[in-house]
C-alpha cells in the first residue's frame, strides 16, 4: 500500500495546474447513459473514482476512447474522453461494483429514465429514511416510478416512462438533484425541482445536458425547472475546474507561506472559502487565467466558520481549512452541518501536535507554534490532504498511509506540490 513521506518546512512557490473537478466529471459520465450517441467530455481528471466509473458504465455496455494521456502537467491538459452508451445492455448496477463508489448509484436515474427500469444496490452502509438516499427515491417515485427494495437492491420501474411532476428536496442534496434533473430530461412533461442544490457542479451538469438537447432552466438557483424530450442527442462538454483542488492548494500555501498560481480555475466557484482565508491574512488575485495565492509573513489569523451547501463554506474543505487553524495565532471554530463523522482527521492531526477539542458538531482550534511530523493514517479523501497540508510545516518527517484515499481526489497531488518546493514523494510498497 503506497505512502507518502513529507519533509515539512519549505514554502510554496510556483504554478500549480487545476484539474477538471472529479465532483463534475462523475455525473457528466453518467449522463451518457441518456443517449445513444457520443458524448465527449474533455477536461477529464486522471483518477481512481473516473476510472471506477468507466468500469461501472462498461457494465452497462458504454463504450469509450480517450484522447490525450494528460502527459504534460499544465492547465488544460486533461484528457477527453467519449463514452457512447449505443445499446444498454444491463439495467442491473451490482453491489460489488456500487459498493465501491456511492456516486456510482446515480445511474439509476438515467437507466429509469431510458430504458424504463433499474436494478440498483443500495450503497454501502446507507440505511433507507436515516441517510439521503431516500431523497432519491421519493424524486423518483414522485416522477412515476414504483420502487421496490429487494435483499440490497432498489428494483425500479417506469412503465411506459417517467411522468414529470414538482418535488421539493426536504433537505438539500447534491446527488439527487443530479439524479432527478438527469432522469427529468426524458420524463413526459415538465418537471420543477424546489429546494434544489445550486452547486456549480450542478449547474455543469445542467449546461451538458442542454448540449444534449435538454431543456433545463434555473440550474444555480434554488428552483430548476425541466421540459421533457423525447430524446438527447450526442454533444460536447468541458468540465470544470475542479474547486476542491483549487480550496485545497490556496490553503496548503497560506499554511506554508510563499507565492502560487492556481492555474485554470475560478474565484467565483468558492468565493466564500476564499474569503475565508482572506479573514487569515492571505492575499488573493484573480490572475487572467486562475488566481494568485500569497501570504509572505506575519501569522496566520483564526477564522470560525460554518459548512453549509453552496455558496456556503464547502464540507469537502472543511479538513483542509481545520489543519490550516491548527496553526493559527488565536482560537478558530469549526461546525460541520452537512455530514455526521466528518471529523475522524481530528486524532491524526492530534498527532502532529494539534490541539483540537470536539463538541458534537463543532471543533475548538487553537492554535499551536509548531507541528511535529509522525506518521499518521489517512481515513478519507478529504481526512487525508489535510494532513498532507499539516505535514507540509510540520518538524522533521510526516508519513501519510492509506494515500488510495487521496489518488481517489487528488490528480498527482505529490508532482504538483513537489514542483513549488515541497519535499514530498511517493513510496510504493
Amino acid at each position: 500500500m503506497d505512502r507518502i513521506r513529507i519533509r515539512g518546512g519549505n514554502a510554496l512557490n510556483g504554478t500549480i495546474p487545476i484539474s477538471g473537478a472529479k465532483n463534475a466529471a462523475l455525473p457528466l459520465m453518467i449522463a451518457s447513459l441518456l443517449t445513444d450517441d457520443t458524448l465527449t467530455l474533455e477536461n477529464v481528471p486522471h483518477l481512481a473514482d473516473v476510472e471506477q466509473l468507466i468500469r461501472i458504465l462498461g457494465n452497462h455496455g458504454v463504450d469509450y476512447t480517450v484522447s490525450g494521456k494528460r502527459l504534460a502537467l499544465s492547465a488544460g491538459s486533461g484528457r477527453t474522453i467519449h463514452f457512447t452508451a449505443r445499446t444498454i445492455v444491463d439495467t442491473t448496477a451490482p453491489y460489488e461494483l456500487v459498493s465501491k463508489m456511492r456516486a456510482s448509484f446515480w445511474v439509476i436515474g438515467p437507466l429509469l429514465a431510458r430504458m424504463h427500469k433499474a436494478r440498483v444496490s443500495l450503497p454501502g452502509g446507507c440505511a433507507i429514511g436515516t441517510r439521503p438516499v431516500d431523497l432519491f427515491i421519493d424524486g423518483l417515485r414522485a416522477l412515476g416510478a414504483t420502487i421496490d427494495i429487494d435483499a440490497g437492491y432498489i428494483v425500479a420501474e417506469a412503465k411506459g416512462g417517467l411522468v414529470g411532476n414538482r418535488f421539493t428536496f426536504p433537505k438539500v442534496s447534491v446527488g439527487a438533484t443530479h439524479v432527478l434533473m438527469m432522469a427529468a430530461s426524458l420524463a413526459k412533461g415538465q418537471t420543477v425541482l424546489e429546494n434544489a442544490a445550486r452547486e456549480p457542479e450542478v449547474v455543469d451538469l445542467a449546461k451538458c445536458l442542454n448540449a444534449m438537447g435538454a431543456r433545463i432552466t434555473g440550474a444555480g438557483t434554488p428552483t430548476i425547472t425541466i421540459e421533457g424530450v423525447t430524446a438527447l442527442s450526442g454533444a460536447r462538454h468541458r468540465v470544470l475546474p475542479d474547486r476542491i483542488e483549487t480550496g485545497t492548494y490556496a490553503m496548503a500555501v497560506a499554511m506554508t507561506g510563499g507565492d502560487v498560481v492556481l492555474e485554470g480555475t475560478r474565484s467565483d466557484l468558492l468565493q466564500t472559502a476564499l474569503t475565508a482565508l482572506g479573514d487569515a491574512g492571505v492575499e488573493i488575485t484573480d490572475t487572467e487565467d486562475g488566481m494568485r495565492v500569497v501570504r509572505n509573513g506575519g501569522g496566520i489569523r483564526p477564522v470560525d466558520v460554518v459548512t453549509d451547501p453552496f455558496p456556503g463554506f464547502p464540507t469537502d474543505l472543511q479538513a483542509q481549512f481545520m489543519a490550516l487553524m491548527t496553526r493559527s495565532d488565536g482560537v478558530s471554530h469549526i461546525t460541520e452541518t452537512i455530514f455526521e463523522n466528518r471529523f475522524m482527521h481530528v486524532q491524526e492531526l492530534a498527532r502532529l501536535g494539534a490541539k483540537i477539542t470536539l463538541s458534537g458538531q463543532m471543533a475548538r482550534v487553537e492554535g499551536v507554534p509548531r507541528l511535529v511530523g509522525a506518521p499518521v493514517m489517512a481515513t478519507d479523501l478529504r481526512a487525508s490532504v489535510s494532513l498532507v497540508i499539516a505535514g507540509l510545516v510540520a518538524d522533521g518527517e510526516t508519513t501519510v498511509n492509506r494515500v488510495y484515499h487521496l489518488d481517489r481526489g487528488f490528480e498527482r497531488l505529490e508532482e504538483k506540490l513537489g514542483r513549488c518546493g515541497a519535499e514530498i514523494e511517493r513510496i510504493s510498497s
